[in-house]
């Protein structure tokens, strides 16, 4: 049974030590729920900053309903980086539910938050529980700009993009994003069009344009990621498609080959085989934990491109170190939910949950994003 009011579960992760390090920014006590407590201790003794200055305790727990209910059973909050969340995470959606808290993590992987919508979305606003997946920079920022882009009246149009730069870009995420990443390969990423989820061909990509760049970002769908599913059934909104590119060119049309490798040379295999496969690209592009970011080398940018009939409009948010923002998103969250001040419960976007505005202005006071909006 968890002692603090916010869990983190995963706390041996990357992630995970991150949300950590801002919760102890915020003199939140916490409660790290990991399987190997020790490991844990070890690794959170070399990463986590402050962490002598915390007050936190450490459960261990084995990742089925059961255990996980007892361990987070006293906390209000629960802050999950376990995933693949398609493998995953509907084992501690399910648990934070029976044990009264509200769930919030950090991805966008499209049948994932179906399910939990569809699963768990009413089961939550009947406890008066929020269930808030991918509150992380990966889509959080691009929701915020969505939502600056549909503060100008008669926008009911959305295209966004995400466009991230690091060290060699992909070899520089964390070995979970790279576990879910490549699980995007075998499941379906949609679009929407006109209130319907509609999904991508397998071929799909975007030469993103815009005023940042001196040349066009090669870009790709990134598994839909998690605004059409949030603005599905959002009433101001009738089409949304994301997508996700690299500064490096060359990184995503690699992934872009591999998806179509994918089609034509895994697809049609046995689950095992499939999974050896997805278990290989992992290793090879994350065999250990990567640094911590650097702000010189870490840049993002996130469009939002709104159109009406008549009304057109770009939003865009700047930003940096994308994992250490991701930290400060679920803190932010986590801030509110403790106050008992949330405008949705049930399945809801952090946005919609907590206000664009907040969340923004939590990044834009820590020196972590700054946003931008231009009529067109």
């Amino acid at each position: 049974m968890a002692k603090h009011q916010v869990v983190v579960y995963g706390a041996s992760g990357y992630t995970g030590m991150l949300i950590m390090d801002w919760l102890i920014d915020q003199n939140i006590p916490f409660t790290a729920v990991t399987r190997n407590a020790k490991r844990t201790q070890e690794m959170m003794a070399q990463r986590v900053v402050r962490l002598e200055s915390a007050t936190y305790e450490m459960l261990e727990a084995e990742h089925n309903v059961e255990s996980l209910t007892q361990a987070f059973k006293g906390a209000k909050v629960v802050c999950n980086t376990v995933g693949p969340f398609v493998n995953f995470g509907l084992v501690a959606v399910e648990a934070a539910l029976k044990a009264g808290c509200h769930h919030l993590d950090t991805t966008g992987e499209q049948s994932y938050m179906r399910a939990v919508r569809d699963q768990f979305g009413e089961l939550y606003r009947q406890a008066g529980l929020l269930v808030s997946p991918s509150l992380s920079y990966m889509y959080t920022y691009a929701e915020i700009a969505a939502e600056l882009a549909l503060e100008t009246h008669g926008v009911d149009a959305l295209e966004t993009a995400t466009i991230c730069r690091g060290p060699r870009d992909v070899a520089g995420v964390s070995l979970g994003s790279a576990a879910s990443i490549f699980e995007l390969l075998r499941t379906e990423q949609c679009y929407l069009w006109e209130k319907k989820l509609v999904p991508h061909p397998i071929t799909a990509s975007f030469n993103v344009i815009d005023p940042n760049f001196i040349k066009p970002v090669f870009s790709i769908p990134w598994g839909g990621t998690a605004l059409p599913i949030y603005f599905e059934q959002d009433a101001r909104v009738r089409s949304c498609s994301s997508s996700v590119g690299f500064y490096d060119n060359q990184v995503m049309q690699m992934v872009h080959g591999l998806c179509q490798k994918w089609e034509t040379e895994y697809k049609h295999l046995p689950r095992e085989q499939q999974d050896a496969v997805v278990k290989s690209l992992v290793e090879s592009t994350t065999p250990v934990m990567p640094p911590r970011e650097r702000t010189t080398i870490q840049r993002t940018v996130d469009v939002a491109i709104g159109r009406g009939q008549l009304a057109a409009v770009r939003a865009t948010v700047h930003g940096i170190t994308p994992y250490i923002a991701t930290g400060a998103l679920q803190a932010a969250a986590a801030i509110k939910l403790l106050d008992g001040e949330t405008a949705k419960v049930g399945f809801a976007a952090g946005c919609k949950a907590f206000g664009h505005r907040y969340l923004l202005g939590f990044l834009e006071q820590r020196g972590l994003a700054r946003a931008t909006v231009q009529q067109l």
